[in-house]
């Protein structure tokens, strides 16, 4: 997610849908705004109502209005706020469509019914097939990896290559991450740590152990890729372990000089993070069919450019998964290891394991 604030307070939202039959005590604020054409818009066609916490949304839905003559009213916000206002929502559905990063979130939605299944007539890369669930629940769009290691060669005393070397004693005092609990992309990064070290039957507490250790070597938290990447300018760490756009972006825009030099790297094995669109299986017939159209729009080379230049310091920085179309040029090559976590079975523990990280880690 974009170095904004924009994932804060996820824990919050996830605990709101995960609960069966709950509801949240009250939605955080958002900003509402009609995109391009008139509320009426083209004869027949209804608003496309669009949640959405990606950085770029703005100019894609106006794109998407031009190109189609569909009127969309966005709901920008970031994620937390945004699940929270469809919990507290599931009994009278405003929704259409929902984007944003990372599919554990839309996991908890189809356990609960929530979602209507569609396949777009789009080929994807091999990467974006392996994102898509096998009952086609929602659909990937784009992808960036948790964590990126990004580091300050002016200062930094040498480069990680692996989990296991964050816990030198070299690098004590050095290393910040962002709090799960606040930041969207943190969980994913955690829960790929603990698949990577125990796989789903000992990797919660494996991953604990590490998280310990890390600590224990002086681990600074913080509450988004901004804190982070604030605490890395200012010389109170020398590596930060987030989302690889955010990472991106920093390089990107941030100025060079004798006392900060960032560079990116990719420990073995860094997550693969969708980011991901689904369709409200509440929502009226026709604004399912504007929903589906608008995915389809997503993944054209019109969309996909959108995308791409919508957000160019923030989430405008992931890697496409539809064939032919290229990344921008300051962005790194995709990890060439990567690995994918199962939304269906880390997603149900997110709150167990930020609750664990808010109590002995932070």
């Amino acid at each position: 997610m974009a170095v904004n604030s924009r994932w804060r307070t996820v824990l919050g939202g996830i605990a709101a849908i995960v609960a069966i039959g709950g509801t949240a005590g009250c939605s955080a604020s958002t900003s509402t705004a009609t995109s391009g054409a008139s509320p009426s818009g083209a004869p027949g066609t209804v608003p496309l109502v669009v949640y959405s916490a990606q950085g770029y949304d703005a100019p894609v839905t106006k794109a998407f209005t031009k190109a189609t003559g569909i009127p969309v009213s966005l709901v920008d916000d970031s994620t937390g706020p945004l699940l929270t206002k469809i919990a507290a929502e599931k009994n009278n559905p405003k929704w259409g469509l929902l984007w944003c990063d990372g599919d554990t979130a839309f996991a908890a939605l189809d356990s609960q019914g929530q979602l209507l299944p569609y396949k777009p007539p789009v080929a994807l890369t091999t990467a974006g097939q392996s994102l898509v669930p096998k009952n086609n629940s929602y659909v990937p769009v784009s992808a960036t990896a948790v964590p990126a290691l990004i580091y300050n060669a002016a200062r930094a005393n040498g480069v990680p290559a692996s989990y296991n070397d964050l816990l030198d004693p070299k690098y004590q005092g050095k290393i910040g991450m962002n709090d799960p609990s606040q930041s969207g992309p943190t969980y994913p990064l955690i829960a790929g740590l603990m698949n990577q070290l125990g796989g789903q039957s000992g990797g919660v507490a494996a991953g604990e152990s590490f998280l310990r250790k890390l600590k224990g070597n002086g681990l600074h938290v913080f509450p988004t890729n901004g804190d982070t990447l604030h605490a890395l300018e200012t010389g109170q760490i020398n590596y930060g372990l987030i989302q690889s756009s955010a990472a991106a972006g920093e390089l990107a825009k941030a100025p060079k000089s004798a006392n900060f030099d960032p560079k990116i790297v990719y420990l073995a094995k860094s997550t693969l993070l969708p980011a991901v669109i689904g369709i409200d299986k509440a929502a009226p017939a026709a604004q399912q069919d504007e929903a589906k159209k608008f995915i389809q729009f997503i993944l054209s080379p019109a969309g996909q450019q959108a995308m791409l230049t919508g957000d160019p310091s923030g989430d405008s920085m992931f890697w496409p998964i539809v064939p032919g179309v290229k990344q921008r040029p300051e962005l790194p090559a995709l990890p060439a290891a990567y690995q994918q976590i199962d939304p269906y079975f880390w997603g149900p523990l997110e709150g167990q394991v930020n609750t664990f990280f808010d109590s002995t880690i932070k």
